[in-house]
């Protein structure tokens, strides 16, 4: 992964909405999201057409709100625990917005985005907790700064503007099987 950006086994289907690193920005951080479209509703193509700009907003009353936001994560884990990637990770995605780490600002700049199909008060399947404890223990291999310390969600980094990825998230649960992944 270090010497292409890219998750192995995930599909790709790339997002324009990501940008360069700045120069000295090394990665340091892994943010874990949720995401659904329409809100609660799993499946479909809804969340790849948004990360890619051809949301059609006539497809539901809620896509008026979000059809021209330009957002991306680096990759997705869906629900059966497929992964799509959108931005290779040497490059800056758009998915944590104004934030702040440990008192270092914008995230983005030196972050990895996971997003889980998922909503803050579902919970999250058990398969997307082992690919995203994969995905996790791949990103600490290849940037070893990114520590157990240095996994956040995006509550945390834009507390009062962002919930995810909520109280459905099992935090214990997922570091449980990291510790696993990290030492299989």
């Amino acid at each position: 992964m270090r010497a292409t950006g890219r998750f192995p086994g995930s599909r790709w289907c790339p997002s324009p909405n990501f940008g360069p690193r700045p120069e000295n920005a090394a990665i340091s951080l892994l943010v874990v999201h949720n995401i659904s479209l329409p809100p609660g509703q799993f499946g479909g193509s809804y969340i790849e057409d948004f990360f890619c700009n051809r949301l059609e907003r006539q497809a539901h009353p809620y896509f008026e709100l979000i059809a021209d936001l330009q957002v991306s994560a680096h990759a997705l884990v869906r629900r059966d625990g497929s992964v799509v990637q959108f931005v290779n990770c040497f490059d800056r995605a758009w998915h944590a917005g104004r934030s702040c780490f440990g008192g270092q600002e914008e995230c983005n700049d030196y972050s990895v985005g996971i997003e889980l199909e998922g909503a803050d008060d579902i919970p999250y399947s058990e398969a997307q907790y082992q690919t995203l404890a994969h995905l996790t223990a791949l990103t600490m291999a290849a940037w070893p700064t990114v520590n157990p310390e240095r996994i956040t969600g995006h509550s945390d980094i834009a507390p009062g503007r962002k919930t995810d990825p909520g109280p459905a998230f099992q935090w214990a649960h997922f570091r449980k099987l990291l510790k696993t992944t990290e030492s299989g």
